[in-house]
């Protein structure tokens, strides 16, 4: 049987691909603290289930394809309050944020087109752009220097006559990155200068931590033709199982073109999307007391890292995830050890091994991807079950 070219060189997720390992790991009695994947255990506000226990429609019925009015208008509303304004048909709702991109890269790639990214990103950015029959251009950063991208000269020298877009996530996953608002308009002036999309990945938009006023790439005026929003309820109310995001953008062809993909698929869950549009009615202090908890944990988990010989590791700015190199010769089969050979009275950790966050072969083998998803005593667990594998898995060769 004939399979296509396009997935076939797609890679499997490093957050999820060592499920299997950690299935056996647990029946084999071990707990495992997850550092793998972004689920926050942060509680969703209660009213979204308020919002669901309230359903009285005797039919659950199909929702438009662009989402329902409520939720738009709950979009629209918060949008309204950062002073950036859109009209109705400028957002189109998703099946999470993952549904926005893949619709959004579907509308402006083609084969052989490239988009420039930041490398390491979220590794599903490859598999998103793959199945376009595009590439990404990676704008490689590294580990020494805070993974830092927003170089002009070093963007401008990626641009060739196959690139159609730039693509960033700010705040960054899976480095913390957080863009200044200098940053932010020189990548919209070098957009607009070479009549690229530039696509803003924000749905870590809440969790920032130097008390930096929440920025999107849709405050520049200048480049609504060339702006392309991606949004999402996930992460900013942690309510990762509803899997309602947005796609906004100001280009109207974009949006027109977008919609038949929203109709191909005919509706986003209509129950997720009532509840949802709720969530928009939490109060600010919900988000205050979030962003406290986050940064004590990235506290936690930075100067735990920095007693670990041989770690480098920068101060993620944002969101709740951090890159550090380790002093392993593989990151990739430290994971599988970890979860096969190791444990430290019963307890080992997992994390998500850097190669695939990158797409430039080679980049990323010493790295891995932490999630601070964890309480802070768990946290402090998974790290000192971190450095005590390091040492032992060092060892064996020794």
């Amino acid at each position: 049987m004939k399979f296509s070219s396009k997935v076939q060189k797609c890679g499997l997720s490093p957050m999820r691909k060592f499920h299997p390992y950690a299935v056996a790991a647990k029946a084999a009695g071990k707990k495992i603290y997850h550092l793998n994947i972004g689920q926050p255990d942060i509680e969703t506000p209660a009213v979204y289930f308020e919002a669901i226990r309230n359903f009285r429609q005797p039919v659950l019925e199909y929702a438009p394809s662009p989402g329902i009015p409520e939720m738009i208008q709950a979009v629209k509303g918060y949008y309204d309050n950062l002073g950036i304004h859109f009209d109705e048909s400028e957002i189109l709702v998703t099946t999470g944020g993952s549904e926005a991109l893949q619709i959004a890269l579907n509308c402006i790639l083609d084969d052989g087109d490239e988009i420039i990214i930041p490398e390491p990103f979220y590794p599903n950015y490859n598999t998103f752009v793959r199945t376009t029959g595009a590439s990404i251009r990676p704008l490689t950063t590294r580990p020494e220097e805070g993974y830092h991208y927003a170089d002009r000269a070093k963007i401008e020298s990626l641009i060739n006559e196959h690139t159609r877009a730039i693509m960033v996530t700010n705040p960054g996953n899976p480095t913390g990155v957080v863009l200044t608002p200098e940053e932010m308009r020189m990548l919209a002036d070098v957009a607009k200068e070479h009549e690229l999309f530039v696509i803003g990945d924000e749905v870590y938009r809440e969790f920032v931590y130097g008390g930096e006023k929440l920025a999107s790439m849709a405050q520049f005026d200048d480049i609504a033709d060339n702006a392309i929003i991606i949004d999402s309820v996930s992460k900013r109310f942690s309510a990762c199982g509803a899997r309602i995001g947005v796609l906004i953008s100001r280009n109207k062809e974009l949006m027109g073109h977008a919609m038949k993909y929203c109709q191909a698929r005919l509706s986003v869950a209509t129950l997720d999307q009532v509840a949802a549009a709720a969530l928009y009615t939490v109060p600010a202090d919900y988000f205050d007391a979030t962003r406290e908890e986050y940064k004590r944990r990235r506290d936690t988990v930075v100067a735990k890292l920095a007693e670990i010989p041989g770690v480098v590791c920068s101060h993620p700015k944002g969101a709740f995830y951090l890159m550090a190199k380790l002093p392993v010769d593989d990151a990739d089969a430290f994971q599988k050890w970890l979860l096969t050979d190791f444990d430290d009275n019963g307890d080992t950790v997992m994390f998500a091994p850097g190669g695939p966050f990158y797409a430039t072969e080679g980049l990323g083998v010493d790295e891995i991807r932490i999630a601070y998803v964890l309480k802070q005593q768990d946290l402090e667990r998974a790290m000192d079950l971190l450095a005590l594998g390091i040492k032992a898995y060092n060892a064996r060769k020794q």
